[in-house]
């Protein structure tokens, strides 16, 4: 939960009179399953990529570009809006992410061209950049007045499983529509659509956890804030969340295109199995080991993480199918222990008081590992084959990772 200075609410604070407002408990439910339907929305396109592109004919670069949009979108709504749910308020914070994401629907629906699906996919990540700070606050409040005797672990573990586990779920949802029903690139959308129509309906009925200051401060954007003192340790837990965001990149931009190119599977349904996989891994590796200590997680992950990128070379070096899936869970479980481990290293350098400024920081430049690496990726497949542009990248991002985990091993 971002800063210890906010003022929670109780359960009568702010409460309008003859406004229906649900329980705190109820609350707590309604967000979890919004900041779900987000971030599976988010992801629901990874299956599609290969559709739009037979249909309008353009290069697998092009894809690329698509996909880095979305964090663009993330990278501009976490240093612009990101933070200001402390001030406005959460509720109001998550509406507005909603929101934008039934923006970015009806613009899927109604503009689907290139430069349409660039637009809509800034617009989703500027949803999502506007969400997932306030949304794991509010779950973190809601539940600490429903249940004050129970303690942070349930709100942490519904927050990692909606957030992670949305990612995971959004290109199976797609995967299985494109599969099996009419129309895959208007269904999807249009159920979307529905449901977070729905969200936006139920989330103005949720208590608001953050009392509202009289007078506001003037706006700023989020401050970014680098620990002098331990910038060698902190350099480490950045670049580390950098380069396991770029396996992110790879999976939810390009794993269609090399099932379809370099494995000739043409099944829409694994199209999206392989990133919910992933992303899967990713969450149930951080609930399943969270008990470890940040060194052995880091120790697993590094060994999970340098496992999967050498199979993944080794799967489209051979083209084989099992070993593209097993190296991804693989990569994915890594990653997520990466991050965790590169937050909890990088918590620890900063003081209680510039703690969340030290967390933007990680937040943003994992979210350029998402983007950078991957348009790197589309500059090279214009000159070099995939497989080749795919081989290079697991040895970036093995050069990357290696260093700055001996390196965050040595902090713990």
């Amino acid at each position: 939960m971002p800063g210890a200075h906010h003022r929670i609410m109780t359960s009568t604070l702010g409460t309008v009179p003859g406004r229906f407002r649900l329980r705190h408990g109820a609350g707590f439910w309604v967000i979890a399953a919004a900041f779900l339907a987000v971030m599976a929305f988010s992801t629901i396109p990874t299956p599609l990529y290969s559709l739009y592109q037979a249909r309008d004919g353009f290069p697998t670069w092009v894809v690329t570009v698509i996909f880095a949009a979305y964090a663009v979108g993330v990278i501009a709504s976490l240093f612009l809006i990101g933070h200001l749910s402390d001030r406005t308020g959460r509720r109001r914070m998550v509406l507005i992410a909603v929101l934008l994401e039934i923006v970015a629907a009806a613009l899927f629906l109604v503009w689907n061209d290139v430069a349409g699906l660039i637009v809509a996919r800034i617009v989703s990540g500027a949803g999502v950049g506007a969400l997932t700070a306030s949304a794991t606050a509010q779950l973190s409040e809601l539940r600490a007045v429903a249940r004050p005797e129970e303690g942070p672990r349930l709100a942490g573990t519904v927050s990692t499983v909606v957030n992670t586990g949305g990612l995971a779920l959004g290109p199976l949802i797609a995967g299985a529509f494109a599969q099996l029903l009419p129309q895959p690139l208007v269904l999807p959308y249009a159920v979307f659509l529905l449901i977070l129509a729905v969200a936006a309906v139920a989330v103005p009925l949720v208590p608001e956890t953050v009392a509202r200051a009289q007078e506001r401060p003037p706006y700023r954007p989020q401050r970014i804030s680098l620990p002098a003192e331990a910038r060698g340790a902190f350099s480490a837990a950045a670049v580390a969340a950098f380069a396991g965001f770029a396996v992110f990149g790879l999976f939810t931009s390009l794993a269609p295109s090399v099932l379809a190119g370099t494995l000739h599977q043409t099944s829409h349904l694994l199209a999206g199995f392989v990133p919910f996989a992933v992303f899967a891994a990713s969450a149930v590796s951080q609930i399943v080991f969270a008990r470890l200590s940040t060194r052995a997680q880091l120790i697993l992950a590094l060994v999970l993480m340098l496992s999967g990128l050498g199979g993944l070379a080794a799967g489209v070096l051979s083209a084989s199918l099992p070993a593209f899936v097993v190296s991804g869970v693989l990569a994915g479980a890594g990653v997520g222990l990466q991050f965790r481990s590169a937050i909890a290293v990088a918590a620890s350098l900063a003081a209680p008081d510039r703690r969340g400024e030290v967390l933007a920081a990680i937040f943003l430049i994992a979210y350029l590992g998402l983007a950078l690496p991957v348009l790197l990726v589309g500059v090279a497949l214009i000159l070099w084959p995939l497989v080749t542009v795919l081989v290079v990248f697991v040895a970036a991002v093995v050069v990357l990772s290696i260093p700055a985990g001996l390196r965050m091993l040595r902090r713990t």
